[in-house]
């Protein structure tokens, strides 16, 4: 099955911007997060959805996506995916190449582990420090990480002497030239573990669930990632473990929206307060704030407190937080409010708050 247009995944035109595109993706990374969304498909389509945004955040990759898309441009010849496997061996075979072989048993670097972590709304603000389980693999303590069983110690292997590579011959344009394969038989360890450690089944290593603690910086956003060095899976013979990174998925907040480190929330004021004016309280993510609001306000008027967004996750600046009026219109009078109000636009005439846009009206039709 071919894959979607990473455009029509985020619901964006070619020519949206970076942050239309940011956007775009928060918006599907809440409503399908495996931890949050209940539909059959959502694991799939916040992967899809993942996928999309890494390759149109990313200036050069989008580029390359533009122009070709989900072709690979260095995929081989007419974008078949020629396996040129068996060639490589024959140029070794004639030039050498042995820098391209990689010694079975030299120290390699353990696997990188992935968490998601979903956080409060606040919590993703302001920063935390928490504990996690995570399934890691360990060394077994049985074995010592060989394999073998107490007493015992993994033998060289008979086929291929310990190399961890095994010579086949094969016939080809060339002639008969002879290909080196890892062993089979040991997996290119080199080693052959007769008499296999009860607690790992001959593995070396064990999979426990190892508390982590999680420094959270304040100001950490959707999806965004923090790694912890050396907690990945364990290092190959004696190498560094691998690292832990740390995936964040913040809840939405019934109140408040946020927008790289600024905050956004609608306050809903009576009419009354609107026309005559008033100082009200505000919520925020930092206490109540009290906001005058001057007469004449209308539906739509947005203000600004300054330093009461999030912080930057770097450390340095502080988003504000915007505040958009929405007059609240009564919807149910009693006759008394009803004849106030009758005898207020009796009292008004005509006269609106918007008196520039009604003269203009005004000028039109006098015009026809």
């Amino acid at each position: 099955m071919s894959k979607r247009d990473y455009y029509d995944v985020l619901g964006v035109e070619k020519s949206a911007s970076k942050e239309e595109i940011k956007k775009a993706y928060r918006k599907l990374a809440r409503k399908y997060h495996p931890d949050v969304s209940k539909e059959d498909d959502a694991a799939e389509k916040f992967k899809e959805a993942s996928e999309a945004y890494e390759v149109l955040s990313d200036e050069q990759k989008r580029a390359q996506y533009d122009q070709f898309g989900h072709t690979d441009p260095n995929q081989g010849f007419g974008g078949g995916g020629a396996d040129f496997g068996g060639f490589g061996d024959i140029f070794d075979m004639f030039f050498g190449g042995g820098g391209r072989r990689r010694d079975p048993n030299a120290p390699r670097q353990g696997a990188d582990l992935q968490y998601t972590l979903t956080l409060e709304f606040e919590e993703a603000a302001f920063g935390k420090e928490t504990e996690i389980q995570i399934p890691k693999e360990e060394e077994c303590r049985t074995c010592d990480g060989s394999g073998a069983k107490p007493g015992t110690k993994p033998e060289t292997c008979s086929h291929c002497n310990g190399s961890g590579q095994m010579n086949v011959e094969q016939n080809t344009p060339f002639g008969r030239v002879v290909n080196r394969r890892v062993c089979q038989h040991c997996s290119g360890t080199g080693k052959y573990v007769r008499e296999k450690c009860t607690t790992c089944g001959g593995d070396g290593k064990v999979t426990k669930r190892k508390k982590i603690n999680v420094k959270i910086p304040a100001g950490v956003d959707e999806g965004q990632q923090m790694r912890v060095s050396g907690q990945g899976e364990p290092g190959v013979n004696g190498g560094p473990p691998g690292d832990l990174f740390v995936v964040f998925h913040v809840k939405s907040h019934e109140f408040f929206e946020r927008e790289e480190n600024d905050i956004y929330c609608e306050m809903p004021i009576t009419f009354v307060q609107a026309a005559i004016g008033d100082e009200v309280e505000v919520p925020t993510l930092h206490g109540k704030v009290k906001l005058k609001i001057p007469a004449g306000t209308q539906t739509g008027t947005r203000f600004r407190l300054r330093g009461k967004g999030v912080q930057s996750v770097r450390g340095y600046g502080q988003g504000d937080q915007h505040v958009k009026i929405r007059v609240v219109t009564p919807t149910k009078l009693t006759n008394h409010q009803k004849d106030l109000l009758k005898e207020f636009g009796d009292v008004s005439g005509d006269e609106t708050q918007d008196d520039g846009f009604f003269s203009k009206m005004k000028r039109a039709f006098k015009g026809n």
